[in-house]
Order: structure tokens, then sequence, then C-alpha cells
């Protein structure tokens, strides 16, 4: 036995140990607003950052315990007092948008909620069904929002050849799995001229989506509770868009070519996947590849075969996903990477 192995291991299981528990506490500091409530007032004390943030002071000074002993934020002992680093700030609060890795980390605790039904689909090979993850729709659009905001009318929308432009003048628009309807509402404000229709299997999302454009007096917006695998909208669509969406469809061979169908004959279809390779070995090398195949197996998969579906997994991969748009019947497929969203690969798919 290489002795020197194992003990790098061991050092390797304790930074696992202490990035795990450290993640929850992290989420914490994001959805309790310390982060965001810290970042401009400089060193403070955890009376003061309590009192700030109108927290209860003995969680927030444990809380700043576990942030100084793994270096988020600065701690100096004479004086008591705990500092969010310039450098830190934009991954750790709000203002960072997309960058806002703190946000993330919710995903460590919703994916423990279901530990438990995990280990039992890895018994049965029975998948784990979306009315076990009740919070992760709203972590979803919380997550992509933030994306949104920051970049789908200045980054993606223009890296897409003619879209912006139709778009202006008035087209038919569907976006399909689109949750609470963040990226439809932002784009039916920015073009009135074009009508969108957003389509997802959950109607509870879909009435917060109805209720949002109804509060921002949208005229040119509707939602249809509908399973993708079931659209049948014969060329209704000029353009339709779908973000990390057909991962974790049951059918997504079907939902594409329901998608292919639906648009004219000169439409196109913008599709956002997370960015992998098809092939574990390709993916090694990415610092990100642990949390993706965990995700996979905690939900995106799961939730597929638990549908009846073959759960294609987070990872499916660019080269995977080009082969299935090309078997739905899109013959041109191109794709490109958009700088404020490092998490996905964006298909431009044509039928001509």
């Amino acid at each position: 036995m290489d002795k020197e192995r194992a003990k790098a291991f061991m050092s390797t299981m304790v930074g696992t140990l202490n990035a795990g528990s450290i993640s929850l506490m992290m989420s914490i500091g994001h959805r309790t607003g310390l982060f965001d409530t810290m970042a401009p007032l400089g060193p403070v004390t955890s009376d003061e950052l309590a009192t700030a943030a109108d927290l209860n002071e003995r969680y927030v000074r444990e809380w700043l315990a576990a942030m100084a002993s793994y270096g988020v934020v600065d701690y100096d002992p004479d004086a008591a007092t705990f500092l969010l680093p310039e450098e830190h700030q934009m991954l750790v609060t709000r203002a960072g948008g997309p960058l806002n890795l703190a946000s993330m980390l919710q995903t460590i605790a919703h994916l423990g909620s279901v530990e438990d039904d995990v280990v039992e689909a890895f018994k049965t090979g029975a998948g784990v069904p979306y009315d076990r993850y009740p919070a992760f729709a709203a972590w979803m659009a919380e997550v992509s929002g933030a994306r949104f905001d920051a970049a789908l009318l200045s980054e993606m929308i223009p890296a897409v050849p003619r879209v912006e432009e139709a778009l202006r003048d008035g087209v038919s628009v569907a976006d399909v799995g689109c949750g609470s309807g963040h990226a439809l509402l932002l784009l039916a404000e920015a073009f009135p001229s074009s009508s969108f229709t957003g389509i997802d299997f959950s109607q509870e999302v879909l009435d917060t989506a109805a209720a949002r454009a109804n509060e921002l007096g949208l005229t040119n917006v509707e939602f249809t509770a509908l399973d993708a695998a079931q659209i049948d909208m014969a060329e209704q669509f000029d353009i339709v868009f779908s973000f990390d969406a057909i991962h974790d469809q049951a059918h997504p061979d079907q939902v594409l070519s329901n998608i292919a169908a639906s648009l004219r004959p000169d439409g196109t279809y913008v599709c956002a996947e997370p960015k992998a390779h098809s092939l574990l070995a390709e993916n090694m090398h990415e610092p990100a590849a642990p949390y993706q195949y965990t995700i996979s197996t905690m939900h995106c998969m799961s939730v597929s075969i638990a549908g009846g579906g073959t759960g294609l997994g987070t990872a499916w991969g660019t080269e995977l996903a080009t082969e299935y748009l090309t078997t739905a019947g899109f013959t041109k497929v191109d794709t490109f990477e958009v700088r404020s969203d490092r998490t996905n690969t964006y298909f431009v798919c044509t039928k001509s």
C-alpha cells in the first residue's frame, strides 16, 4: 500500500467533510441575507451584524465562526470583528447575479432531503418523481432568473442570427419548460410586437407566471399546462426556446421531435443545456464535473427514470445532444456560449 497516497486521500476526505459542511452554512448565509448585509459594512462584530440583519446574535456568531474557519470571511481576533473581503463579495452576494455561487449551494440541502429516496432507487432502479422536490422549482427559478437578468437580452438574444430582428418585427414564440416564466416575461416586455407562449407541465408554476404577467400588464403572453412530450402544435411558432429543460425529460427524443414539428419551416430553435461532453474521460478535467454528476444522480437522471424515461442525466453532453437534435429533424445545429452563463452550451437549430 502506498502510505503517502493514503495520507493524501485522508486530507481529501477531511476537505470534503469541511466543504460539505460549509456549503450548508453558506446556503444559510444566502437565504438569510447575511452575505448581502455584511458586504457593505466593513469589519463588524457578531452583535453588529446580527442587529443589521435582524437575526439572532448567537446563531450569527456561530455562523461567522464557520465562515472564518473556512476562509470565507476575515477574522480579527483582537477586535473580535469579521470582514467579508471585496474579492469574495461577487461570489456570495446577490449583487453577483449569476456569479453568486452561494445561491447554488442551496442544492446541497435540497438534494440531501431525498437521499433516502435515491438510496432506495439504487436498489430498485426506479426513479424519484418531481413531487419529492418541493423546493427545487423555486431554487431553479432564482438561479435561472439571475442568469436571465444578466444576459438574456444583452448576450443570448444578440448571439442568435436574425432572432433579435425577428422579435422586434413580430413573431410567434414558445418557451418549452418555461417554469415560472422569467425568461418569457423578459422577452415579452422587451419585444411587444411578438406573441409568447409558455409551456410547462406544472400548473402551479404557470399560475405564478401568469400572475406576474398580469402585474406587468403584459397582454402578449399566455401559458399552457402541457407535458412537452404531448405537444401537438404543428408549425405554430417562429422561434422556440428551452432552457435546461431537455435532459431531465422522460422522453427527450419525443420532446425534440415535437419542438421541431411546432416550428414553421424557416423557424429557429434555441436550446440551452448543461455544458459538458458526452464521455466521462472528456469531463474529468472540468472543475464542476463532480457537482454535475451528483445533481444528475440525485435529481435530473432520477426524475427522468421516474417518468418512465431512460435518464439521460445532466452531463449528457454536446455530442449526444447534437445527435438527438439531428434525429429530431434539425438539419443545421450550431453552438455558442455566453460569457455570463458559464454553465450552459447554447444550440441554435434550424430545419433548413
